[in-house]
C-alpha cells in the first residue's frame, strides 16, 4: 500500500501546480524559490520586444490579437480549459498560444523575457515580478482562491483552536502555506509555541504520514487532499483554511486567501487593451463553465494532463476554489493578502508592496 500511495502521489505531484508550484502546495514554494533566478534575467531585448510587437494584431482595427498565455499544471490552469478547447476549435475571440509547465521558472522567465504576454502565477510571485521588473507586470484577475486543507481522521478538530498541543505536518518552512498557517494561528490566539510544526520537503511525504497514521494532522493542497483521501477512507478534510481565513476577516480588514493570479506584461496591456479585455471576458466565461459543467471540465482537465484521471479531477475541482475575480474586488482581496505576507516576511512579496498600478481596474 505504501508503495502504491507513493507512486500515486508522485504522479499527482508531477501534474499539479508547481503554484495551488510541481505540486499545488509547493507551486508557491517552487515559484518563490525560482522567482529570484527568474527575475535576474535581462529585461526583454530589442529582438524580444520586436517579436512581442509582431505577436499582437492592431486591436484598434478589430483584428483579434495573438496572445501567448503561460500557466502551471494545477488549479490555476483549470479555469482555462474551456477557453483552451474553444481556441483549439477556432472559436475564441483572440488567437491564443497556450503553454503549460510544471516548473514556475519556465513561466515567469518567459514572461520577463517577453516570450509570454499573459501568465497565471502564484499571487506572491506576481508581486515579486512587479518589483523586479519596475512595474512591468499588472494583475488582471484572481484565478484561484485557497487550496489548503487540514487533513486527518481526527474529526474532533473543528477549529484552529483545536490544533493547540498538536503536531502538524506541512511542506516548506518560510513558504506561503507556512505563512498562512502562522497567520491563522495568531488570529486565533495561538503561536507556534502552542503547536509543533513538522516540515517535509514535499506534499507526498505529508500524505504518506497521514496514510500510515490517520490520526496525525497534515496541511495539504488540492489535488493532494483528494488523492490522500482516496487512498485512505478514514481521512477527511477537517479544516478548510479558506473558510478559516474568511472567519478572521469578519473581524479584520477584508482580504481573501489567494493562491493564483493572472498577470500581463504592462507594455503588452498598453498596446493591446481591447485584446486583453476580451481575454478577461473569455477567461471568466471559461471559469464559470468549469463550475457549471463539472463532467466536461473534469475530462478536459484529464485530457490536458493537469490531473491524470477524470474521476480524481471531478472530486478535486470543487475544492480548488477556481474563480475569476476582477476590478476593485480583486484589488481589495489581493492587497490584503499581500499585506499579510509582507507583515511576516517582506521578501515574500519582493521587498515592498506593489503600488496601485499593479492592479488592473478597467
Amino acid at each position: 500500500m505504501k508503495k502504491t500511495l507513493s507512486l500515486f502521489l508522485a504522479a499527482a505531484m508531477a501534474l499539479s501546480m508547481a503554484g495551488c508550484s510541481g505540486q499545488t502546495g509547493n507551486e508557491t514554494t517552487a515559484a518563490e524559490t525560482t522567482a529570484a533566478e527568474t527575475t535576474k534575467a535581462d529585461i526583454p531585448s530589442e529582438a524580444a520586444e520586436a517579436a512581442s510587437e509582431e505577436s499582437a494584431a492592431d486591436t484598434s482595427t478589430g483584428v483579434p490579437a495573438d496572445i501567448r498565455v503561460g500557466s502551471l499544471k494545477g488549479p490555476t490552469s483549470m479555469g482555462l480549459v474551456f477557453l483552451m478547447e474553444k481556441n483549439e476549435n477556432g472559436e475564441a475571440g483572440n488567437h491564443y498560444e497556450f503553454t503549460m509547465a510544471t516548473a514556475a521558472d519556465e513561466i515567469t522567465g518567459s514572461l520577463v523575457k517577453g516570450d509570454l504576454d499573459i501568465a497565471l502565477v502564484p499571487a506572491n510571485v506576481a508581486s515579486v515580478l512587479y518589483n523586479k521588473t519596475q512595474g512591468n507586470v499588472t494583475v488582471l484577475d484572481i484565478n484561484t482562491l485557497g487550496v489548503l486543507y487540514m487533513v486527518s481522521a481526527d474529526t474532533s478538530i473543528t477549529s484552529i483552536a483545536d490544533l493547540k498541543g498538536r503536531t502538524i505536518y506541512l511542506t516548506g518552512m518560510g513558504t506561503t502555506p507556512d505563512y498562512v498557517l502562522q497567520y491563522l494561528l495568531k488570529a486565533n490566539g495561538l503561536t507556534t509555541d502552542d503547536v509543533t510544526l513538522e516540515y517535509k520537503s514535499e506534499s507526498a511525504e505529508v500524505a504518506a504520514i497521514l496514510n500510515e497514521d490517520p490520526t496525525s494532522i497534515g496541511l495539504l493542497p488540492q489535488p493532494f487532499v483528494t488523492a490522500a483521501i482516496a487512498q485512505n477512507d478514514k481521512l477527511s478534510m477537517v479544516l478548510d483554511l479558506t473558510e478559516e481565513w474568511n472567519n478572521v476577516q469578519d473581524q479584520a480588514e477584508g482580504s481573501s486567501l489567494v493562491t493564483g493570479v493572472t498577470i500581463v506584461r504592462t507594455d503588452f496591456l498598453k498596446e493591446n487593451p481591447e485584446a486583453v479585455n476580451l481575454f478577461l471576458k473569455e477567461h471568466e466565461e471559461s471559469t464559470l463553465a468549469v463550475s457549471e459543467d463539472l463532467d466536461t471540465a473534469s475530462q478536459l482537465v484529464a485530457d490536458l494532463g493537469i490531473i491524470e484521471k477524470a474521476p480524481v479531477a471531478k472530486k478535486a475541482i470543487p475544492y480548488c476554489n477556481i474563480t475569476c475575480i476582477q476590478g476593485t474586488e480583486m484589488k481589495s482581496a489581493l492587497s490584503g493578502y499581500l499585506q499579510v505576507l509582507y507583515d511576516q516576511d517582506p521578501s515574500s512579496v519582493g521587498g515592498t508592496l506593489p503600488a496601485d498600478d499593479f492592479y488592473y481596474i478597467p
